[in-house]
């Protein structure tokens, strides 16, 4: 419990530190927290004491079979000079997911958090030594204890917590980062461990790392199967942006929704027994690998994902005010139109290289808490280099979503994250607020949703997707209407269509 947390504090602070780190995770603040937890006994009181290096027995199991894991979080300094976590409940719980994988015990993810917030309390001087150490890296990790050369369920564990200065995490960006890539090199495999923040996922990734280097470049993009996919890149999740493999600019999609279908969030992911695509056009899309197991859920690439989509252009936003506002649409379920597609979606080398060819490819980028947002400048396949689209400033889509995250985590503006300051947070969910009752409208019946809860109904729901041509929109909508089919709904769609004309 936070509530029996003791500090001892260091006799001399901030003694080690720079005028600026010189690298990313060699500089480390006074203190670290410590909880104990033994089988027996349970979890013990946790403990911020002085910064210190740790006595294990030789035969430590997390030593000789890895029974072990990490997580990695920021604190950002505001333009209020305090500092604020982002999004920390995410870490928390992905933290508890690695747990489980290794037979790691459970803890309490809020009071883990409160504790973390009590030592970054306590060292937030450290981000203020300089203009480029302005934000601290955390770095939570939990081994195992037992002392035995048996491979079994731990008895004994130590979950501590140590606190650096964020140093540049690659030594040069300026142009972009370099990948390579080789299927002989598989990072992780379905039904693995892939998607946990696992000690040992990283360390058997080097050898991969010193050959991509051997061929002038900084990280390796993992591939993964006979179709050679798409899954990472270095210690990064990957974005595509890009025209998809139909080849243009998106005009109209209709799809159609029969029987049954589960509402995630309202407007938003529709998962259905049936789906039937209705005259799919091509789309300008971000696409980023999707999580499946072998795909480890970044922080940031969700922050990414739930930023882009609720980017709505001017035109496709008129649509969904007139559906919304027109009669005789109860059972038309909209949601919001973005200036793209935003898609987790599985991408293979071949489509890569293929819209390459066919210059469909506007920008590629990785993202993660150490590195932020990265773009990346070629590829090294099959002896090939493959340039992608170079750093052209403020036009870069990485470089919007970059000062948009960028400033919610330095609270420029209000967010629905709603990222607390330190002395502010309370323990529990600091990274977003509660959210309302959602309520829609089905065929005539009001339907009560909390977030995080599924409804099963039956009904035909349209989703249309509108893009910059009107024209191309509605012979989409007609051919739709006329064949898909035939009701005074599909009518209404039609009149909404010539609106736009």
């Amino acid at each position: 419990q936070a509530a029996d947390l003791t500090i001892q504090l260091s006799a001399e602070r901030l003694k080690s530190a720079p005028a600026a780190p010189k690298s990313f995770g060699t500089v480390f603040t006074d203190h670290m927290l410590t909880i104990e937890w033994t089988e027996a006994e349970g979890w013990g009181a946790p403990r911020i004491q002085p910064f210190r290096n740790l006595s294990v027995h030789p035969a430590c199991t997390s030593l000789h079979y890895s029974i072990q894991l990490f997580e990695g979080l920021k604190a950002y300094s505001g333009e209020d000079k305090r500092l604020r976590l982002f999004r920390p409940m995410l870490n928390m719980k992905r933290m508890s997911k690695s747990a489980q994988r290794v037979c790691l015990p459970t803890f309490d993810e809020s009071e883990l958090l409160e504790c973390i917030r009590r030592l970054v309390e306590l060292e937030q001087d450290w981000a203020f030594l300089s203009e480029s150490s302005s934000h601290l890296y955390i770095r939570p990790t939990f081994i195992s204890t037992e002392a035995t050369l048996g491979l079994k369920k731990p008895t004994s564990a130590l979950l501590y917590v140590i606190v650096c200065l964020v140093g540049s995490y690659f030594s040069s960006t300026s142009e972009g980062l370099s990948l390579w890539a080789d299927p002989k090199y598989t990072r992780a495999a379905k039904g693995g461990n892939g998607d946990c923040k696992l000690g040992g996922n990283y360390g058997g990734s080097l050898a991969a790392q010193a050959e991509a280097q051997r061929f002038g470049c900084q990280q390796v993009l993992w591939l993964y199967g006979d179709d050679q996919q798409i899954t990472e890149a270095g210690t990064m999740n990957v974005f595509l942006y890009w025209i998809n493999e139909d080849g243009g600019q998106t005009c109209f999609q209709a799809l159609v929704v029969l029987g049954f279908g589960v509402l995630d969030h309202i407007g938003t992911v529709w998962r259905h027994d049936l789906l039937c695509s209705v005259n799919s056009f091509p789309v300008e899309e971000l696409a980023t690998p999707p999580l499946d197991g072998i795909i480890l859920p970044g922080v940031t690439r969700q922050s990414i994902l739930d930023i882009t989509r609720k980017w709505v252009s001017p035109t496709l936003g008129r649509v969904n005010t007139l559906l919304q506002d027109s009669d005789g649409l109860s059972s038309l379920l909209l949601r919001d139109q973005g200036e793209f597609a935003v898609s987790e979606r599985y991408l293979t080398m071949d489509q890569l290289c293929s819209a390459l060819e066919q210059r469909r490819v506007k920008e590629m980028f990785g993202s993660g808490t150490a590195c932020m947002i990265c773009h990346l400048s070629h590829i090294v396949y099959k002896g090939e280099k493959l340039s992608l689209p170079s750093l052209d400033g403020d036009s870069l889509l990485s470089t919007r979503i970059t000062k948009e995250v960028e400033d919610i985590q330095v609270v420029q503006r209000g967010h629905w994250w709603e990222t607390k300051p330190v002395g502010a947070m309370t323990g529990t969910d600091a990274e977003c607020r509660p959210r309302k009752e959602i309520v829609h409208r089905c065929s005539g019946q009001q339907i009560s949703q909390k977030p995080g809860e599924g409804r099963r109904q039956r009904d035909l729901s349209v989703i249309v997707s509108a893009g910059p041509d009107p024209s191309q929109a509605k012979a989409g909508v007609v051919e739709f209407c006329a064949v898909a089919y035939r009701s005074p709904l599909s009518r209404q769609i039609m009149r909404l269509c010539a609106e736009l004309e």
